[in-house]
């Protein structure tokens, strides 16, 4: 039976992400005749993405009710399901950090956009605890493992985590040939440190396929091949990383890996290939002028008249889980997910409190998550018990206000030189426009 739903979006401006959600939304019966509040501080860009949804459900001729505001009381006021994809200052703030950054000596930037963001998740699950107590919260905005740890420990809301990194597996099974159909996988860690314990094609281990290809093929693919800056899966990082810790990093944990993978420009080129990865200079430019690109071309189709916007985005499915999981979560129509949800026993190692990614089940009783083969333990040693530690201090860090936490992560970083360099990029950094609330928070 159909459900008709209340959705809030909080961040509805980010024109691609909403583009998706709509299209999704339209494709699927069991949602029609829901209301979605489209929220975000930006007025320009909400109405840009408000003009594309109502326009995209009259051409398709569903039921669906959009709305919009700025005010995040009247999106989250009686949901069901609120949506979180907001950045906090945009990618312009985020810039402006890095380039800071790098004026104190820190390559590629270090930004304080996490405490921002962790800052903005505990204002709505508190906002949810007014107003919709009840209601699913669904976290796409980074970051989401130190995110919606939080949030599962400070509220009692429900809370879930959600990415698209776990698709990676595909990009390995089509370079191998392998019908991605035929192939189940699983992938377990934190979100963006996650490690394929399970690569299956019709029932047989693939994993000797991998093997044979970085022996056989690797390095005419690596000498040959011009990935786009998205394009990691295949990497040297990733292959190094698998015969270093022993299980395949998937999506994005290629991209972090070691700080010896981004020393500098010429270093990563080596293990990201020409653009030099997502996280290079040239990669990282090549993202956000293609996001500009993208933004447009919706923003040229949601104004233009006398074109139809379905035929500039045909009505397809984008992939993405948000949809059919809130689709088993009040229809009851069951599926399989990777999902990010409080470990409560499911991976060994990893505290009860911690929010893991692992495969889980999603029906109308809820998620459950499940893991059939553990991280090995010089995974755990080398990669997740360092990562969770960081995790642990950034969220103390933010809980507390205390500076010396955050001087602590700056330390321990490969790119500070000295004790001086570390504290004047913190003092900088601080007090640069836009941190405004982290200065008040870090006063100690």
């Amino acid at each position: 039976m159909a459900s008709s739903l209340n959705i809030g979006v909080i961040g509805a401006g980010s024109a691609v992400f909403s583009l998706g959600l709509v299209r999704d939304l339209c494709l699927t019966d069991g949602l029609h005749g829901s209301r979605v509040v489209l929220m975000d501080t930006d007025q320009e860009r909400l109405d840009r993405v408000h003009l594309l949804a109502t326009r995209y459900v009259e051409e398709l001729d569903v039921p669906f009710e959009f709305e919009k505001t700025l005010d995040r009381d009247q999106a989250l006021d009686g949901a069901d399901v609120v949506i979180n994809t907001a950045l906090v200052g945009g990618h312009d703030h985020m810039e402006a950090q890095r380039d800071l950054a790098e004026k104190h000596g820190y390559y590629r930037g270090f930004t304080l956009s996490t405490f921002l963001q962790l800052g903005l998740m505990l204002e709505i699950v508190r906002d949810m605890e007014r107003l919709c107590p009840d209601a699913w919260l669904i976290e796409s905005a980074n970051p989401v493992f130190e995110g919606c740890t939080l949030m599962t420990r400070q509220s009692d809301i429900k809370v879930l985590g959600l990415c698209h990194g776990h698709y990676g597996y595909r990009r390995i099974a089509r370079e191998l040939g392998l019908d991605v159909e035929k192939v189940t996988f699983e992938a377990p860690g934190f979100n963006h440190c996650i490690w394929m314990t399970k690569f299956e094609h019709e029932g047989r281990d693939a994993y000797p396929l991998i093997d044979e290809w970085i022996e056989t093929k690797a390095e005419e693919f690596w000498r040959t091949h011009k990935p786009g800056y998205g394009d990691n899966q295949m990497s040297r990082a990733a292959m190094h990383q698998y015969r270093l810790f022993g299980l395949m990093p998937i999506g994005d944990t290629p991209r972090i890996g070691g700080w010896w993978y981004h020393v500098d420009l010429d270093t990563k080129k080596h293990w990201y290939g020409h653009l030099g990865g997502f996280d290079s200079e040239i990669g990282w430019a090549q993202y956000l002028k293609n996001l500009d690109e993208r933004v447009a071309k919706i923003e040229c189709a949601a104004h233009d008249t006398d074109s139809r916007v379905t035929e500039a985005f045909p009505p397809q499915k984008s992939g993405e889980q948000i949809v059919p999981i809130i689709d088993g979560l009040f229809n009851d129509n069951e599926g399989h997910f990777q999902v990010n949800i409080p470990n409560n026993g499911v991976l060994d190692g990893v505290p009860d409190d911690v929010v893991v990614e692992v495969p889980g089940v999603v029906n109308k009783s809820g998620i459950k998550g499940y893991v059939t083969q553990q991280l090995p333990r010089n995974l755990m040693l080398q990669v997740m018990q360092p990562r969770l530690w960081r995790a642990e201090c950034t969220l103390d860090a933010f809980l507390t206000g205390d500076r010396r936490l955050l001087l602590t992560l700056l330390l321990d970083d490969h790119r500070t030189r000295s004790l001086d360099q570390a504290k004047g990029f913190l003092a900088a950094a601080l007090s640069m426009p836009g941190n405004e609330r982290l200065l008040e928070l870090f006063a100690r």
